[in-house]
């Protein structure tokens, strides 16, 4: 499927209402609705613009995405919408929230502050015309033409940076490779970046989330959708334009997203086109992760921390629901302190600012800790050994062995003996595994997980997931070929170019990666490793669902790997082996970090409020779950 589509193949369909170009003056703002913007191909993209009343030039806050510029947050995503305004109402105070949308900047909160804001809906969703083709290079050089349109209109001051969560976030990555000369600052909140390794096959394992993801928030909002894109609280109007076309007519409009991904098994150059280059990557950004964002978005804030070549960068990690921390208080004074030096001009300090900001996990709530670089030069890589009888220690072990289980089964646990003082673990981790199998192929689920003196397992609020483990990593065993220049002992990096095949009698040594993270384990708790053949399953209360996601949230979210044609019961439903001793020694290696330093708020970043995540019954990452 080309990649280069550039107009609407379904030029017919019926017509309910205008979208013409307008402007009106409301809510202290000047707004300009369905702005046309014209890409190099000739295709017109559409924009929302709210910039301040009073005549001047102004930075842009810019965002480009496929989620329909006119659908409010509480229309599109009602269940995230009303669990972050309860629990966090500093987010809905102050604004009529009229302009809510989903994972980018709320205008009312960012032009009283002398910034426009510009949406723009992505090639093919809401009210702009085209073919749907997520990441690719036709909609990263879209978005390089919208920020030169932002960065030269009359009321620009010529900077234009970029701030959104999660596809806002992945896409800044992306188009900061083509480096476009209006873009002066960006902030990727929870934005992955490599399309394989981060997004589309975690340790070469097919993540199903993409495709239900299309069906769920994509399909539902492709231009001409009609009713069922809705209509805009605000104007009135349909938020997926006038056209409404057929079933059919939208299918032809859109690739086949998941389709394409299953037929890229390998890091090739589908994947390669669709991820940034590190190397190209200049402007100056602040990173923001989530710890609990296993499956999707930590990996690549901290990727993007460590390898992009901007020499001004910063890196924020925090915990709970990913997008609640980006609209309260909290993230919206470090993200306006970072634009505001970099689109204004001022001199508040930012760049004296340490460099690494983390909210660090207890199992009861985050300390606040300003740190200078990732991972910390104060780490303390500590090895512990898996004993075949299921424990995990410092000391090796010589004793020979196989422990077995079902290769898509539960798998083993290994636990360490109650930890005797406070341990506080931060950092990425990795697995040494030495693994054979009754087939030519297994996959390995790794989950990093705590328990209680009782062994009640402690989980957490995560990005998306109530019952979300510690960490977690993946690796298929025929994809275990390493890239010897970009790894590091802490975090393996897998080439993903080509399958090596198991073979009957051999066994495989291993390198797993498990995604960075932050816990303090208290005393008298255990840490545990699970080593699975499937998805890991909260063994309490189910999750429930969000009304965007297809599935029943049980302890992955909706970051599940249960493709049957990705893993055929032939190949991956064997046996796996682990082996022990003979110069086999499997361990883990952990990010301890020793004693306590740097005091919370030091280094200038804003304080989290006190009502953050502390009070008021909220339901934050923080909280034990058993």
């Amino acid at each position: 499927m080309s990649s280069v589509q550039s107009t609407d193949r379904s030029a017919g369909g019926p017509v309910a209402g205008t979208h013409r170009p307008r402007s009106e003056t409301r809510d202290g703002m000047h707004i300009d609705w369905d702005v046309q913007i014209t890409m190099e191909d000739g295709l017109v993209l559409r924009a929302d613009v709210f910039r301040p009343c009073k005549p001047g030039r102004y930075p842009v806050i810019l965002t480009y995405g496929p989620y329909a510029k006119g659908l409010a947050f509480q229309d599109g995503y009602p269940s995230a919408w009303q669990r972050m305004v309860d629990q966090h109402p500093d987010v809905a105070k102050g604004s009529t929230n009229a302009y809510q949308n989903w994972e980018v900047v709320d205008p009312e909160k960012w032009v009283p502050h002398n910034y426009a804001c510009v949406r723009v809906d992505s090639r093919g969703c809401g009210c702009s015309p085209g073919y749907i083709d997520h990441f690719s290079p036709r909609e990263t050089k879209d978005f390089y033409d919208c920020i030169q349109w932002a960065g030269v209109q009359p009321w620009s001051n010529g900077k234009v940076g970029l701030n959104g969560i999660s596809y806002y976030g992945i896409n800044q990555w992306h188009v900061a490779s083509l480096q476009p000369p209006h873009l002066a600052a960006m902030c990727i909140w929870e934005g992955a970046a490599d399309w394989y390794r981060d997004m589309t096959h975690h340790g070469g394992i097919l993540s199903t989330f993409w495709a239900n993801w299309y069906d769920m928030q994509v399909k539902t909002v492709q231009h001409g959708a009609g009713e069922r894109g809705k209509h805009s609280r605000v104007h009135g109007e349909l938020v997926c334009g006038p056209k409404i076309f057929s079933e059919n007519q939208l299918a032809q409009n859109r690739c086949d997203f998941g389709a394409e991904i299953r037929a890229h098994p390998l890091d090739d150059d589908y994947h390669r086109a669709r991820s940034p280059v590190w190397s190209k990557v200049k402007v100056p950004f602040l990173s923001a992760a989530n710890w609990g964002g296993q499956g999707l978005h930590p990996r690549g804030n901290f990727e993007g921390f460590v390898r992009a070549a901007s020499k001004e960068k910063w890196l924020e990690a925090h915990g709970i629901e990913h997008w609640t921390h980006f609209y309260t208080d909290y993230g919206r004074e470090i993200q306006k302190r970072f634009f505001d030096h970099y689109l204004h001009g001022k001199k508040n300090g930012w760049d004296r600012q340490s460099k690494v900001l983390l909210q660090v996990r207890h199992i009861d709530r985050f300390e606040q800790r300003a740190e200078q670089e990732w991972p910390l030069k104060r780490t303390k890589w500590t090895k512990l050994y898996l004993q075949p009888a299921g424990s995990l220690s410092e000391k090796r072990s010589s004793q020979a062995s196989v422990k077995s289980f079902a290769a898509m089964g539960d798998g083993l646990t290994f636990l360490t003996a109650p930890m005797e003082t406070e341990t506080e673990l931060t950092g990425p981790s990795a697995l040494k595994l030495f693994v054979s199998s009754s087939t030519a192929d297994a996959d390995l689920f790794v989950v990093l997980r705590v328990f209680s003196p009782d062994l009640k397992e402690v989980v957490f609020q995560g990005a998306i997931d109530p019952h979300t483990p510690v960490a977690q990593g993946w690796l298929r065993a025929s994809h275990g070929k390493l890239d010897r220049t970009l790894s590091k002992p802490y975090r393996p990096y897998h080439t993903h170019d080509e399958k090596q095949p198991l073979k009957r009698g051999e066994i495989a040594d291993l390198d797993i990666e498990i995604w960075p993270t932050s816990i303090v384990i208290p005393a008298g708790y255990r840490l545990g490793v699970t080593i699975r053949g499937k998805d890991y399953e909260y063994g309490g209360a189910s999750g429930g669902k969000l009304s965007n996601f297809k599935n029943e949230l049980k302890g992955c979210g909706p970051f599940l790997h249960d493709d049957p044609l990705d893993r055929p019961a032939k190949i991956f439903g064997g046996t796996t082996h682990l082996h022990f001793g003979h110069g086999q020694e499997p361990f883990i290696l952990l990010p301890v970090i020793p004693g306590k330093s740097n005091k919370e708020g030091h280094g200038r970043w804003p304080r989290k409020r006190k009502n953050d995540n502390r009070k008021r019954g909220a339901r934050p990452e923080e909280k034990r779950r058993t």
